[in-house]
């Protein structure tokens, strides 16, 4: 707690998804002093826009969560508009940083900046070993960068910068718009859908307990892929509770995986929320849609032993919350 008192938190980013959550946690810890700029009215592309934010701001610490990023699809639709976005964002924010003399700067990486064909569990030690999957290479290289700038940065000024490498998040508030969302709010939206309103969604979670129950079928859905790919998703308050323990504890050039330490199919995550929501359709998996990378999972021995994180939400009881949420919202 006392780490926080009479500091001045800019936290770009911060009225976003995890953003969100992380303002939360910062005001359980008795920050008072938390800026939150909107895009509207703070364009971090432009250096004029960073410059005046700090000018406004007045920041002791900076943590840097905002960036431009999509799914799969929005990846191969816009790769050089989320590479020079990011890549600006990112590198201006830390400068301008650097100039005005701050007290650290908190870094948020990718784990699509991890080489196609890591070997799983991904290491750290890893993240330079290869190319990342093409199809999201140029979002992943461009976060990547701010890892190279905080080193170099640390090197030559003594800058205090540390970047964290979160796994794919999820949890209630994330982004369910068909055009830009990931795996897990796409599926959801997908699914809860087809079932139409949220009272025949409960009706169909009460009828769970009921196997010989007659219901007409929901609408059928299509998922992209094979189902083969795996991932590993970490809740977001989990999230937003490794970063601020890291902003307090961890102050080293060497990047540090936040992730939950498992690793589940699309397959089997299609079926698992087919279960948690009711569903009773078809599942159409479109195999002319890539996979992306093949496997995804982090080593998060590194987190722990720094910082002391661990993961605390089962990924049912995540899954559960975010399910609810989209229906009381749709």
């Amino acid at each position: 707690m006392t780490f926080w008192q009479n500091k001045r938190i800019l936290v770009t980013g911060g009225a976003g998804f995890l953003g969100s959550f992380v303002g939360k946690k910062l005001l359980e810890r008795g920050c008072k002093n938390i800026f939150v700029p909107r895009s509207k009215d703070y364009d971090l592309v432009q250096m004029e826009a960073v410059k005046r934010l700090y000018q406004d701001a007045k920041p002791d610490i900076v943590i840097h969560l905002a960036s431009k990023v999509g799914g799969i699809g929005a990846n191969h639709a816009n790769p050089g508009k989320f590479f020079y976005n990011n890549l600006m964002m990112g590198v201006q924010m830390m400068e301008v940083g650097r100039q005005v003399g701050i007290e650290k700067f908190v870094a948020l990486g990718t784990i699509c900046a991890y080489p196609k064909f890591t070997p799983v569990p991904f290491k750290e030690e890893d993240l330079w070993n290869g190319y990342p999957e093409e199809t999201n290479a140029p979002y992943g290289l461009a976060k990547k960068m701010l890892l190279v700038q905080a080193q170099a940065y640390r090197q030559q000024y003594g800058f205090n910068a540390i970047y964290l490498l979160p796994v794919n998040l999820y949890g209630p508030g994330d982004n369910f718009d068909p055009e830009t969302s990931h795996v897990i709010p796409a599926l959801i939206k997908k699914i809860v859908d087809a079932m139409g309103g949220k009272e025949v969604a409960r009706q169909r979670i009460q009828e769970l307990n009921k196997p010989n129950k007659l219901h007409k079928p929901d609408n059928p859905i299509t998922v992209w892929g094979t189902g083969k790919a795996t991932r590993e998703f970490l809740y977001v308050e989990d999230a937003a509770e490794g970063i601020l323990l890291a902003t307090e504890k961890y102050n080293k050039p060497d990047p540090v995986n936040l992730g939950a330490g498992f690793e589940i199919s699309i397959k089997d995550l299609v079926e698992l929320i087919i279960k948690l929501a009711g569903f009773k359709g078809e599942i159409i998996w479109d195999t002319t849609k890539p996979d992306g990378q093949p496997r995804r999972m982090l080593d998060t021995s590194k987190a722990e032993k720094e910082f002391g994180f661990r993961a605390k939400t089962s990924f049912e009881e995540g899954l559960k919350k975010t399910i609810e949420w989209y229906r009381e919202r749709k």
